[in-house]
């Protein structure tokens, strides 16, 4: 649905800017964020839920990284849901180390706000997640 897409190029944007409040906008108060990103810090995949595990996990992000910016190439309406990939560029904030990896998300909208978000270091598995083949 355009509504949804519009939604997700928002809260992309948002993110990039490390603009908290604008991603909440998009976010349910309930969303449900499986973040794959702390895998790049030698850590677990984590769940976050509700506005203020959103902001818990963007001050994580940026506490982690100096630059993060997430560009998606190709984002699929798949009615219920998109699936959008593309790339994640980030510097570690004390190493200092430049990371460009692949970077896909799924998200599920309800009204217009963003009810799950789940990320992905690999695009195979995100389309997997979704029913899809790349």
């Amino acid at each position: 649905m355009e509504e949804d897409l519009e939604a997700f190029r928002r809260a992309a944007e948002a993110y990039n800017r490390r603009d908290v409040q604008a991603v909440l906008e998009v976010a349910d108060p309930d969303v449900v964020w499986h973040d794959a990103l702390q895998v790049m810090l030698g850590g677990q995949a984590t769940t976050v839920r509700g506005h203020e595990g959103v902001r818990g996990l963007m001050r994580d992000h940026t506490e982690a990284f100096a630059e993060l910016e997430t560009e998606f190439s190709d984002v699929r309406d798949l009615g219920d849901r998109l699936v959008a990939t593309g790339v994640l560029r980030a510097r570690g904030r004390e190493s200092g180390v430049k990371i460009e990896s692949p970077f896909s998300a799924i998200v599920a909208f309800r009204n217009g706000k963003a009810v799950q978000v789940r990320t992905f270091l690999d695009p195979e598995e995100a389309f997997q997640a979704a029913g899809l083949t790349a």
